[in-house]
């Protein structure tokens, strides 16, 4: 009996599967299938009457991601109302994540909702059943348990009972009276010590797993666990490819071994347990991490290169003058990495060869001011310079001038001065004549 009619569907596995069992399970009267699968888990389930009771006291419930089994005890047309009331309402009242103490809340929620039905006429007094849930969320999956039907873990092949039975033979075995195949075929084994449907201060077994990619869960009624050993679950759960197929497998299995009681079995596995996912989250917030130190790395030291840059001056060649720049004269992709602050009117060509290649390089200055100053210099020496070479070249013009008043054309004494020179060497010479005389 499902309490989710909407996923019904038939087992659509091959006869010849591995791990199947003798006994066919496909087409028998009464049976309850249901399979489906989202990008996180998949499972199947299967619920049978067996071949010795007249009717269905077991319910499921596959409302993925929640999923739970009910066997009903307290006879016919009793212990399948309890189970179904306890399935409604774990389906009404279970939280919407693996939160094991709301979970536990739930179960215990669906024994008050069996007893109250029972005192108001609903099914018989006395009646009850078992409840076995789980919710599976990602890579965690909670846990709450009233009874003796279970909740196995597969995981690398190995098989794990998660759940603790609440009955008479449990005791015996957790006290070393007898074992756990003892107990599969002793005569009390039907004494359950805790169940919905009795007790209003009831009280569920409530704890989380975690799960991972890959682990199979079963959840079954004591029609399988009391019918075939833990062994042989394992076996046939490990060899069987789908849920839908290991349900099969372990029903058949529980029908061929004599099918003395209702069996229920449900199998989800999980796909995606969601630790991918989380590690692309981490890898994600690290490198983002790591990305946001590299970029204040990066801005810190691009400040500290522009505080560098805007503190550093030089003069350059601007034109056919010099110019004061602030930053460094080079560039960085393309982008210059200085600026012309001020222009001038010294001219680039007025300065010594020495000068000028340095301009071309950059001559730094501390300041702006500094800049100014180095110009003002430039201009003083260029006018100094200036001034010497208009004197020099004012003396030799006046010196030229000279040269031309006393040379003849061709360097010979002018005429002039030469006949008067004539004249008065004469002029002596008739004086000394004439003193002779």
């Amino acid at each position: 009996m499902s309490s989710d009619e909407l996923n019904n569907t038939a087992s659509s596995e091959p006869m010849n599967a591995p791990g199947r069992a003798e006994m066919a399970v496909e087409g028998r009267a009464g049976a309850d299938t249901v399979q489906g699968a989202n990008e996180f888990i998949s499972w199947g389930g299967r619920s049978d009457v067996g071949l010795v009771r007249g009717h269905n006291e077991d319910s499921f419930l596959m409302r993925a991601p929640l999923f739970a089994v009910c066997d009903g005890m307290g006879g016919h047309a009793a212990g399948e109302v309890a189970s179904a009331i306890a399935v409604q309402t774990l389906a009404d009242e279970a939280p919407a994540v693996a939160d094991e103490v709301l979970l536990g809340a739930a179960v215990e929620s669906a024994n008050i909702a069996v007893i109250r039905a029972a005192e108001e006429g609903v099914g018989k007094p006395g009646m009850g059943c078992t409840a076995s849930c789980c919710f599976i969320e990602r890579g965690k999956m909670a846990v709450a348990h009233v009874g003796d039907s279970r909740i196995y873990l597969l995981r690398h092949g190995t098989l794990v009972r998660v759940t603790h039975d609440h009955s008479y033979v449990e005791e015996l075995v957790d006290s070393g009276q007898i074992t756990a195949d003892e107990a599969r075929l002793h005569p009390s084994r039907s004494i359950i010590t805790r169940a919905l449907g009795s007790d209003p201060e009831m009280y569920a077994d409530h704890f989380t797993l975690e799960v991972s990619s890959g682990d199979r869960i079963i959840l079954c009624s004591d029609g399988l666990s009391s019918m075939i050993p833990d062994s042989e679950i394992e076996a046939l759960a490990v060899s069987s490819a789908t849920p839908m197929q290991a349900a099969d497998n372990l029903v058949a299995s529980a029908l061929t071994a004599g099918g003395l009681d209702n069996v229920t079995v449900l199998v989800v596995d999980v796909l995606d347990d969601g630790s991918a996912e989380e590690n692309r989250k981490r890898l994600a917030k690290r490198v983002g991490v790591v990305t946001g130190v590299l970029a204040g790395v990066a801005a810190l030291t691009l400040a500290i290169v522009l505080v560098f840059i805007r503190g550093e001056w030089f003069l350059s060649v601007n034109g056919d003058t010099v110019g004061i720049y602030q930053g460094v004269n080079t560039s960085f992709m393309g982008v210059s990495l200085s600026t012309l602050v001020e222009t001038s009117a010294v001219s680039v060509s007025d300065l010594p060869a020495s000068v000028q290649d340095q301009l071309v390089q950059g001559i730094r200055v501390q300041s702006e001011e500094a800049g100014r100053e180095t110009l003002n210099a430039y201009r003083e020496q260029i006018d100094k310079d200036k001034t010497a070479a208009a004197n020099v070249a004012e003396v030799a013009k006046s010196e030229g001038a000279g040269d031309a008043a006393g040379t003849s054309a061709d360097g010979q004494p002018s005429s002039a001065s030469g006949d008067q020179s004539a004249d008065g060497a004469a002029a002596s010479t008739d004086g000394g004549e004439k003193g002779g005389e």
